[in-house]
């Protein structure tokens, strides 16, 4: 049962496709408290709260403070309240009780789950302006999915996204480009698609293609489709103010960019400098920008990530000479502790500075919202409006497309990867823990950079990362400038990650199956333990396990030098350890807790019984995976016992 509720005056978000009654009275569970922007509910000891998507921390989120407010901020350590993402949706669920919520705001709101005061789940508002919806339902999975009947199907991306993926900031020329595509068949290691980061523009100008890096780009992109590899550019959200470059022409003869309060155009900077944001919230500006994708469309590039689309400031042209100013005071002085801290300060204020998010408006539904109060669905409209114009482009072809920014309501236009991670232990975990709140939010098609994208990775991080970036959608190794290269065929062990990427194609058609059916009826792809064994206390306690579709259970190892690890096995299971497809052994695991060998290049996969994993004999490419000779791991069933879903791969449903 979905009750949706009003306070104050809401702005829309499109996030929701149904059409539901707006319900009088006050709304369950919680109250206004005290005249402030706020409400509070008590929990019980036995209460969990699940959901909020892309956050740090477990899986759990009771214990902590979590502000919707999308942020580009690359450190993802314990003490951020804020990443890339707004994505409003929990589920609280407790002995007495349950129930979820979708509080639906496109400003800031904060969930504060037991920080302030332990026993206490506050909601605080920016503004006191939502739709809430309250769900209640028979069991988390089932509120899970009531949601997510009510905000549309989750987008489906082409089957070759499903393969492995190599990025880097940046692969320079086309030279590079060939040089990794060679190396990784060199390594027989399979990949489908490499990346270009931002360094293959002119001058960082979006839908723009450097003539001296890519001379012929349009017959280089034609020479890696004929060695089936799809090449994926980057999109910014801020278009460069350059005399002559049609971008900037048309945005500002189109009046597509946003305003400051005198109805100048905002003046910001990015990658290329001064840059002004067109405003994705205005209709005709989204249909504008979401058309020049057409650019490189017709070049015969299938796939695009959308970056900076928090949006990432580095600054506003009236904020830099705010600061200019204030040094300029400085300048000359005796510098003591406080006055030196005071310049620090001034110089770091200047990227993603929270006045600067209410320097610029939008023009949105027929009236004028300055940005912070709509802030939270920017990057979402920015991602809609490829996804929208992808359909008229593309009509009978899927594209790629995801995207660092995202609300709830993008999940039907691209996925989401999650964003500048760093090449850290703890950030695997991370990874693992994020999946299935994700997935609560719609976001489906979705995985981190596998190995980190910052600092610089080691040689069994990578491994370790790899085997379980394997049964992500999104498996894209990626690294940042500076950092120590990371593709896969320059390590020692190079035959270990050639078996792991190959098992990796042997699971595709699972992956891909049971992707599409957690698309069609609503479900979830991961999910914790507990969400399918509801009963079991130890289900709840455990969060470095996933479920993985309806036959799998997997227990990722993320500890360095670990040479196994502790396994919660909630029912009797079939344990597949695998070094490679053809190279396994199996062992029956009674419910339990049990402590499990896993060497440096064993990934350990655990079969629910009455259940069968259908495997593929490995190829180089997703398109020469071979259906008609599937392999059927089973427990306890027959090869029949599994319904398997296949289609061409790249026909829109």
């Amino acid at each position: 049962m979905i009750r949706k509720y009003r306070i104050g005056n809401p702005i829309e978000t499109d996030s929701v496709v149904a059409d539901l009654p707006v319900e009088d009275g006050p709304v369950p569970y919680y109250e206004k408290v005290n005249g402030k922007n706020e409400m509070v509910l008590p929990m019980d000891k036995k209460d969990r709260v699940y959901g909020l998507g892309e956050t740090v921390r477990g899986m759990n989120k009771r214990g902590f403070i979590y502000t919707s407010n999308c942020s580009d901020d690359p450190v993802h350590t314990e003490d951020k309240r804020s990443l890339y993402a707004a994505q409003n949706f929990f589920v609280l669920w407790g002995k007495d009780r349950g129930f979820g919520m979708y509080v639906d705001t496109p400003g800031q709101v904060s969930f504060d789950i037991g920080y302030t005061a332990k026993d206490f789940f506050s909601i605080c508002f920016e503004d006191f302006d939502a739709y809430l919806y309250v769900i209640e339902g028979r069991s988390i999975l089932d509120i899970v999915k009531q949601f997510r009947a009510i905000i549309g199907k989750s987008y489906v991306p082409p089957l070759w996204a499903f393969g492995f993926g190599q990025s880097r900031w940046s692969y320079m020329n086309e030279q590079q480009v060939r040089e990794v595509v060679d190396q990784y068949e060199k390594a027989d290691i399979p990949i489908d698609s490499v990346y270009l980061d931002i360094d293959y523009m002119d001058g960082y100008k979006d839908f723009s293609v450097s003539e001296e890096r890519f001379p012929d780009f349009e017959a280089f992109v034609k020479e890696m489709a004929e060695k089936n590899i799809h090449l994926v550019p980057i999109i910014d959200a801020g278009v460069k103010i350059e005399k002559g470059y049609d971008i900037y022409e048309e945005g500002i003869a189109g009046d597509y960019f946003c305003k400051k309060e005198n109805g100048e155009n905002l003046v910001a900077a990015v990658w290329p400098g001064k840059v002004h944001f067109p405003d994705f919230l205005n209709e005709k500006a989204r249909r504008w920008f979401g058309d020049k994708y057409k650019l490189l469309l017709d070049c015969g590039i299938d796939g695009f990530w959308n970056d900076m689309n928090e949006p990432a400031v580095f600054y506003t042209e009236d904020h830099l000479h705010e600061v200019f100013e204030q040094i300029r005071e400085l300048e000359g002085k005796n510098l003591d502790i406080r006055s030196f801290f005071r310049l620090q300060d001034m110089v770091t204020s200047l990227a993603n500075n929270e006045a600067d998010y209410k320097r610029f408006y939008h023009d949105y539904k027929g009236a004028r919202y300055r940005h912070d109060k709509v802030h939270n669905i920017f990057g979402y409209n920015m991602t809609r409006a490829a996804g929208e114009a992808f359909e008229r482009l593309s009509p009978d072809k899927r594209i790629l497309m995801f995207s660092r920014s995202s609300y709830i309501g993008m999940h039907r236009y691209g996925g989401v990867w999650c964003g500048d991670n760093k090449s850290w232990w703890s950030h695997l975990l991370l990874n693992i823990q994020q999946m299935p709140a994700l997935n609560m939010c719609g976001f489906l098609y979705s995985g981190a950079d596998v190995g980190g994208f910052g600092a610089d990775v080691t040689e069994d991080l990578l491994m370790r990362w790899t085997e379980f970036g394997i049964f992500t959608p999104l498996f894209r190794n990626h690294s940042a400038e500076g950092t120590r290269r990371q593709e896969l065929y320059r390590f020692t062990d190079t035959e270990s990650f050639r078996n792991i990427v190959r098992l990796r194609y042997s699971l595709i058609p699972y992956l891909y199956s049971e992707f599409m059916k957690a698309v069609s009826n609503d479900d979830m792809l991961f999910k914790p333990l507990c969400f399918a064994y509801p009963e079991d206390d130890m289900a709840y306690e455990t969060e470095d396990q996933l479920l993985v579709g309806e036959s799998l259970m997997i227990a990722p190892v993320y500890k360095q030098n670990a040479g196994g690890r502790y396994v919660y096995v909630p029912e009797e299971m079939k344990l597949c350890r695998f070094r490679s497809y053809d190279d396994y052994d199996t062992e029956i695991v009674e419910k339990g807790h049990h402590y499990i060998a896993a060497a440096l290049n064993e990934v350990l996969v655990f079969i629910r019984k009455g259940h069968a994993l259908p495997m593929a004999v490995p190829a180089g490419r997703t398109g020469r995976i071979d259906y008609s000779a599937l392999r059927y791991e089973c427990f306890d069933c027959g090869s029949d016992a599994y319904s398997l879903f296949a289609d061409d791969g790249i026909s829109r449903l």
